[in-house]
């Protein structure tokens, strides 16, 4: 059964529809010639570089990551990193204290923070042993109220992608909006989704430049969707949402030919060293498959073996008390001078 029953008006809050939104100077006036005297935003006439609001719509950064995506710019929604535009997609589409969201874990924490924050119950189902979605319990925990199931793939803290058949079969039975976080898609065999937007209109695929680009530090997300969904996301965002120095640094960043690419072949290189260099400590007893820039193993005492690694001077993630979890550690994939500390730090324990 494919999406065809989905109608976004049955999903947006009421709120939301009847919701004038806020017009803001550079909405108003979309030129950008130089010779213009601009006097309708209050600012700041003194020239300094960022005397003046930033594109309200992000319209340089677009069209880059439109040409290296593929992807049209009008199904881009870009925001103060991933979180907000999680954010903008739990206030559009879920009603405080009636809806719920449906969450699997072990996955990123955020998605409950946020729920919490907006007052929107929460119903988990947990991964498989082999941390896959369990599809018909998803659907039998649905209820009239849920409207949301995010899908985290690659996901965070396991590494894995979740199989093909499974997120597709959600997305087609789903009568409610289905977000897949592909944060660490770069790293991943698997395609993205996003070159399926047209297929499920209920699909939204949040990625980020925090990881394969390097751009941790500007906080940038990026949230692909139908038009549809993307103009009432624009609706509600704040008018200057993404400032003009994070904008000029994506700009700066994404226009360097080659960087990204031989960035994530570096990271994917290390990654497969530092698996084979983990095999061989003797108190690893699993090491998860990854698709991410992170490991995630299997100790003998996840606590002991943090506390040990923070006494030598390395910060990793304990993950014991992830729901199927216990005693694991999240590795991330560091330079390869990095990399050799740790491996000769984990032997030496």
């Amino acid at each position: 059964m494919k999406a065809a029953y989905f109608n976004i008006d049955n999903l947006i809050r009421p709120t939301i529809k009847a919701l004038k939104p806020y017009s803001s100077a550079r909405d108003e006036f979309q030129g950008t010639s130089d010779a213009m005297v601009f006097l309708d935003a209050n600012e700041n006439p003194f020239e300094n570089g960022v005397n003046r609001y930033p594109d309200p719509q992000q319209s340089g950064v677009k069209a880059i990551l439109s040409e290296i995506k593929n992807v049209s710019s009008k199904n881009m929604l870009l925001g103060n990193g991933s979180d907000e535009v999680l954010d903008l997609i739990f206030r559009v589409f879920c009603e405080p204290n009636k809806d719920n969201i449906i969450i699997l874990p072990p996955t990123y924490g955020m998605y409950s923070v946020l729920a919490n924050i907006n007052a929107i119950g929460i119903k988990e189902v947990q991964l498989s042993n082999s941390f896959q979605p369990q599809v018909e319990t998803i659907l039998n925990a649905v209820d009239d109220s849920s409207k949301i199931l995010f899908l985290c793939s690659p996901n965070n803290p396991t590494g894995n992608s979740f199989s093909s058949q499974s997120i597709e079969e959600l997305l087609n039975r789903f009568k409610g909006i289905v977000v897949i976080d592909e944060a660490y898609i770069d790293f991943s065999r698997e395609k993205s989704w996003i070159y399926r937007l047209e297929e499920f209109p209920n699909l939204i695929v949040t990625q980020t430049l925090s990881k394969a680009y390097g751009m941790a530090g500007i906080r940038l997300g990026v949230c692909y969707a139908s038009t549809e969904i993307i103009s009432v996301l624009n609706r509600i965002k704040p008018p200057y949402n993404v400032n003009e120095l994070t904008q000029q640094k994506a700009i700066q960043q994404l226009s360097i030919e080659d960087l990204t690419t031989n960035q994530i072949n570096d990271i994917l290189k290390e990654r497969a060293l530092l698996i084979s260099e983990l095999d061989a400590i003797s108190f690893i007893s699993k090491i998860y498959p990854s698709d991410a820039n992170f490991v995630l193993v299997k100790v003998d005492n996840a606590t002991k073996r943090y506390d040990q690694l923070i006494e030598q001077g390395i910060v990793i993630r304990n993950r014991t008390t992830q729901p199927g979890c216990e005693n694991c550690l999240r590795l991330t994939v560091g330079t390869s001078k990095e990399n050799k500390v740790l491996i000769k730090t984990l032997k030496g324990l």
